[in-house]
């Protein structure tokens, strides 16, 4: 088997994988859940680095961008509102 992670000893990585093999399908969703929590968060902090000045509203939209593509987003929640 390949190795996943460059950083990983192998063995560690194997201990890894036969746990996430072990987990009940409920614990993979958890698990997913919170990967899915962490990456809103680091996408957020993005882009409050990015747009220091923009309202929590205006970073909400451009997050739907991140994650639905501007067209959808744009169709679901209307055009990103800019506070100048």
């Amino acid at each position: 088997m390949s190795a996943l992670y460059s950083d990983t000893h192998p063995k560690i990585e194997q201990m890894q994988i036969e746990l996430w093999r072990q987990a009940s399908p409920t614990r993979k969703m958890h698990m997913l859940a919170q990967l899915n929590a962490t990456v809103r968060i680091l996408a957020l902090a993005g882009l409050r680095s990015r747009y220091p000045n923009a309202p929590e509203t205006e970073l909400r939209r451009r997050l739907a961008d991140l994650l639905l593509g501007e067209e959808l987003a744009r169709e679901v929640y209307g055009e990103i509102y800019r506070a100048e």
